[in-house]
């Protein structure tokens, strides 16, 4: 889940008291109250348009299933994903954070990375399996929406312990719907029938179903920050890898998933670490 949004125009700051409810507030943001019943301020617009376009593309990537064109139905739910992580920055750059905007954002989140890639893969494989497809394609879309509202519920709690380390909890909304549709890049790659096969897809989506809503700590974007000597390749890997994007896309969509599943691991030890790092100082004699 990206971390975004919310709209609060400048006023009295809360000094007490659960004010803040919303979704996405990031950790030392000062919380300040809504603009009540006099709508949006005029910067708040650009970071909520992007959301509701987030939230449009989404639908029509359904629109694109509907019709059998499964290539726009996944680029659909890829721009969905890219107008996701860029609508908080941009609210945040603006000081435009609402809670309207809060709201917004979680609610596009779960159209579109929850229910839409849901029912695109329900009509791209498994409504040839249609009682138990159609039971895992609702899994998946169940899992999106408990795993933005357990966010949400979270947003005040003091203790974060994956958060306050850098990491995550289980597997991000916008990650998992790329995640979900590996088993449709690798048809799209290969035109390999196995790859749409019912059975093999609803085992899929009800693993990464699962990868959301478990407490498993995953990477995120500050716990991969290089470092100063290698942030020159960087660029150059960043660059190529867009280059790939525009060339082979869907090799490069699978190579995507590969490298994160890969890294779970990884951010599972690195955790383990740091938590035990942090018991044994808690431990240790004053």
């Amino acid at each position: 889940m990206s971390d975004n949004d919310p709209d609060f125009d400048e006023g009295e700051s809360v000094s007490s008291g659960p004010a803040w409810l919303g979704p996405k507030a990031s950790e030392g943001e000062t919380v300040r109250r809504s603009r009540a019943g006099r709508g949006l301020s005029m910067r708040a617009v650009l970071p909520n348009a992007i959301t509701a376009a987030a939230l449009c593309a989404g639908l029509t990537g359904v629109k694109f299933a509907i019709v059998g064109d499964w290539e726009k139905a996944l680029l659909a739910i890829i721009i969905a994903g890219v107008l996701d992580g860029i609508d908080g920055r941009i609210a945040r750059l603006l000081k435009a954070q609402s809670r309207f905007g809060a709201e917004l954002d979680s609610l596009a989140d779960s159209l579109s990375f929850g229910m839409a890639p849901a029912i695109i893969l329900f009509l791209w494989s498994l409504q040839d399996w249609s009682r138990i497809g159609w039971f895992a394609s609702l899994a998946y879309a169940i899992c999106c929406a408990l795993r933005l509202a357990r966010f949400n519920a979270e947003i005040d709690a003091e203790d974060k312990p994956h958060k306050s380390a850098g990491f995550l909890t289980g597997v991000p909304a916008p990650v998992g719907a790329g995640l979900v549709f590996l088993p449709t890049y690798l048809w799209l790659a290969t035109d390999m029938p196995v790859w749409r096969e019912p059975l093999l897809v609803a085992g899929w989506i009800v693993f990464v179903a699962f990868l959301m809503i478990c407490n498993i700590a995953t990477m995120s974007w500050k716990s991969l920050r290089p470092s100063s000597d290698i942030r020159i390749g960087a660029i150059a890997i960043a660059g190529l890898f867009v280059a790939a994007l525009l060339v082979e896309t869907w090799w490069t969509l699978v190579g995507i998933c590969v490298v994160y599943l890969a890294l779970m691991p990884f951010g599972i030890v690195k955790y383990a670490k740091v938590k035990k790092a942090r018991t044994a100082k808690a431990q240790a004699p004053n």
